[in-house]
């Protein structure tokens, strides 16, 4: 696979990330998630996008974009073309991918289901296409005992004869035991990690796994960024965001990144049907999750089976999906060529020439993310799950979707919103948390309401 870091990928990567080359960042200014999509936000309502900030024009945009950034700090973080043209030699060497949420090979799953929180950019190594693949989401605690790491590669097993690909964070414990035992059985994995993915995709173990298609290793990390509690936490979401469904094998009770995610999913996101283990000892955190709203897992046993899983209707409460919603507006950009920045191709080198002895050298001071995957040469297919029929709900949804933002053009109350569509303050205030959630409405405090939000992802 060979990709072309895009003009709006390398200003993204210039303003958003720390551009680690050695043990240090490059800079300690560069722009929070949060930021970034200010910006984004910005960029859009004057018809302009990422790349236009380093083209002959950029001193204009910058200043245009002054009310919400100092230009001189934009200036700054755009003026490190020489630290990003070494970084991606260095990423390059390691047979390491970028892309944006400016480019196409992006995960549409991401985008539809994040949208505005959707990673900025998104690093990775193997096959990119298998992060549209779908498949069981597997996460659990990093210590446990023998009997669940047995039955969490059962899981994986079955989850490789089904045709389905296992979807996890590549740490130690359940993640790894459910991405091995797809591996083992012939199938693929996703790994989503929070930390260390230069030195993952350098381990022996994954090398055949990442050549032959059967593992992807992504992060929205910089790759030589080191294990963050926060960043462990954040990239939860992105894990049920590729999946069909979640299982939960294990769990602490109010506390810990898999209690956290689940919850998170339970509560907020609700991208999938989230499955707790429901059967061998019994967990105080995975009660808890039932309790939550989550369901027993139905034991599969067989391809049939695991396939009813699947099947199974998602809860029709979750928010509304846009797998097509465009990046830019074609209408409202216009596209303008930007100066090129040094080592301007990111391409997938062949694994196996990679040095041994760098990476030899590499593994000796931590021990990688996915780093216990068993090593596999004989490569499968993942069948691209097939589009699923609207179910009567999200019919529904959209039509409610349209007549609720011709209403808010001025701001009203929910109360206000209930009475003109003659449902009950409850129906009212569902769809509303709904629409907020996918990013088409903002709660406002001044007056208190709700209101049309009138800008897009960049």
């Amino acid at each position: 696979m060979t990709l072309q870091l895009s003009e709006n990928t390398k200003a993204i990567l210039l303003l958003t990330a720390p551009l680690i080359v050695g043990k240090a960042p490059a800079s300690r200014a560069i722009l929070t998630p949060g930021e970034y999509k200010r910006l984004a936000r910005h960029l859009l309502e004057i018809k302009r996008q990422p790349a236009d900030l380093v083209s002959s024009e950029a001193s204009e945009i910058l200043q245009a974009c002054q009310p919400l950034f100092d230009a001189d700090r934009l200036q700054r973080l755009l003026d490190r073309g020489f630290l990003l043209s070494q970084a991606v030699e260095r990423w390059h060497a390691r047979a390491i991918w970028v892309v944006s949420r400016a480019d196409p090979q992006y995960p549409k799953r991401l985008k539809s289901r994040l949208r505005e929180d959707a990673p900025a950019v998104l690093y990775g190594c193997g096959n990119i296409s298998l992060l549209e693949s779908g498949g069981l989401a597997v996460v659990g605690s990093r210590h446990v005992n023998d009997s669940l790491i047995d039955y969490t590669m059962e899981i994986g097993d079955l989850a490789a004869r089904s045709g389905r690909a296992i979807v996890s964070g590549g740490a130690r414990g359940i993640d790894q035991a459910a991405m091995r035992g797809a591996l083992e059985a012939g199938g693929h994995a996703v790994g989503i990690l929070a930390d260390s993915l230069e030195r993952a995709s350098m381990n022996r173990d994954n090398r055949n796994l990442l050549i032959d298609g059967q593992l992807v290793l992504a992060s929205p990390y910089d790759p030589s960024a080191g294990f963050n509690v926060g960043n462990a936490m954040q990239r939860n979401k992105f894990i049920y965001a590729l999946a069909d469904a979640a299982l939960v094998v294990n769990s602490d009770l109010n506390k810990g990144g898999t209690w956290a995610g689940a919850v998170e999913q339970l509560d907020k996101f609700r991208f999938v049907p989230v499955y707790v283990r429901s059967s061998g000892e019994p967990s105080s955190g995975l009660q808890a999750l039932r309790v939550k709203g989550a369901l027993d897992w139905p034991n599969p046993q067989d391809e049939e089976s695991l396939a009813a899983v699947f099947d199974a209707s998602a809860p029709q409460d979750r928010p509304a999906e846009h797998p097509d919603l465009p990046l830019f507006s074609e209408d409202a950009v216009k596209s303008k060529p930007a100066p090129s920045v040094q080592a301007a191709q990111v391409h997938q080198p062949k694994v196996e020439t990679l040095n041994s002895s760098d990476a030899e050298a590499t593994e000796k001071h931590s021990e990688p993310a996915a780093s216990d995957l068993s090593e596999k040469t004989e490569s499968g297919k993942t069948d691209t799950m097939p589009a699923q029929p609207r179910t009567p709900a999200e019919t529904l949804f959209d039509a409610v979707r349209d007549v609720i933002q011709q209403l808010l053009v001025t701001p009203m109350k929910e109360s206000e919103i209930a009475a003109a569509l003659n449902v009950s303050p409850a129906q009212a205030r569902a769809w509303l948390q709904n629409l907020v959630t996918e990013g088409a409405l903002e709660k406002t405090r001044k007056p208190a309401g709700y209101v049309t939000k009138q800008c897009s992802l960049l």
